[in-house]
């Protein structure tokens, strides 16, 4: 009984002297919990700086989200930004019913998967070869010239494409009929079956170099003793790619691919709007095309906006469902 009388006097005496001193150092120490007010006001310079930031997200991402009300509403020219009166489903009931609409979703994952399944190890074995050219200048010169074509604009990639497959005169049609092949009048914009690879290696030769620049990164993260122990118990390049390199960039193939999927039925406007043309429309038009010229070219704001919303909502599901199954089977979830 005494030694606790005494344990506690102790205890009191602490927490007595340091609440006086203000002592954080003392175990007995416990700081007053601060307001966020006050937590703003300590670090107000810093909030101030966010400050751009929130206010860029805000007006851009955020105050633009409350215009989904019209796909719900109907919109007329004077009736303002939200429309005016209710018509509940109709828009997405009017989607869903088109004869059209089950083109353009099969187009629109039939690109998505090009762009997400089959272009995926191509940034990842361009960043495995780089990590492999010991020599810092021809490493730097190669990423260069790999990242270029990424500030390239659509508009001028696809200019030189319709260029190099012009019937007659494009390089691809001369060539052909210089070997004897064709006669180098053949169309190839104009072919359904040419669409899908030209979408792809277009896609391929624009974006490989800069996707390559995070996994070279997460490349750079792994430890050189990894390496080293690997090379003392007899694994050659090939090997240590297999065992080090590859498992240490798991987590950010993962969480790319993860992100990815939010966009899964957006297969890229800009590069297929500028492809299509009356010869491949049957596999070119896909939800973006529609949803530009439901909502500009035709002035039906709301069933576009109905159609954006589906695009959203299943893209934050997929993003949302993966993200549970790699939380759940591994440790390579966003949160």
């Amino acid at each position: 009984m005494t030694n606790q009388i005494s344990q506690t006097a102790h205890i009191a005496k602490h927490t007595v002297s340091s609440l006086a001193n203000n002592n954080e150092n003392d175990p007995y120490f416990k700081p007053v919990e601060k307001t966020i007010w006050q937590k703003i006001a300590k670090y107000k310079t810093f909030y101030l700086m966010l400050t751009p930031a929130i206010l860029f997200f805000i007006v851009f991402s955020y105050w633009p989200m409350t215009g989904n009300i019209l796909a719900f509403r109907k919109f007329s020219f004077n009736s303002g930004m939200y429309g005016k009166g209710w018509v509940g489903l109709q828009y997405f009931r009017e989607f869903f019913t088109d004869r059209q609409t089950p083109i353009y979703i099969r187009n629109t994952l039939i690109i998505s998967a090009i762009k997400l399944f089959v272009y995926l190890p191509f940034p990842i074995i361009l960043a495995l070869i780089f990590n492999e050219i010991v020599n810092t200048k021809h490493r730097s010169f190669f990423q260069s010239v790999t990242y270029l074509p990424y500030f390239i604009s659509w508009v001028v990639v696809i200019g030189m494409l319709n260029k190099l497959f012009a019937p007659n005169t494009g390089l691809i049609n001369n060539l052909l009929r210089n070997m004897g092949i064709s006669d180098g009048s053949k169309f190839y914009m104009m072919e359904n079956k040419f669409f899908y690879p030209a979408v792809f290696g277009a896609y391929l030769w624009k974006n490989v170099g800069w996707d390559s620049i995070i996994y070279y990164a997460a490349i750079m993260g792994i430890s050189p003793s990894l390496y080293e122990a690997a090379a003392i118990d007899g694994a050659n390049r090939l090997k240590q790619t297999r065992h080090v390199t590859l498992p240490g960039i798991s987590k950010t193939i993962m969480i790319l691919f993860i992100i990815s999927l939010g966009g899964i039925l957006s297969a890229g406007f800009d590069q297929v709007y500028l492809m299509q043309n009356p010869g491949n429309y049957q596999v070119s038009e896909i939800i973006d095309t529609y949803v530009v010229k439901t909502g500009l070219e035709k002035a039906r704001y709301g069933p576009a906006t109905a159609v954006g919303l589906i695009q959203g909502l299943v893209g934050l599901g997929l993003t949302v469902g993966v993200n549970k199954l790699a939380d759940k089977y591994g440790e390579n979830s966003l949160w």
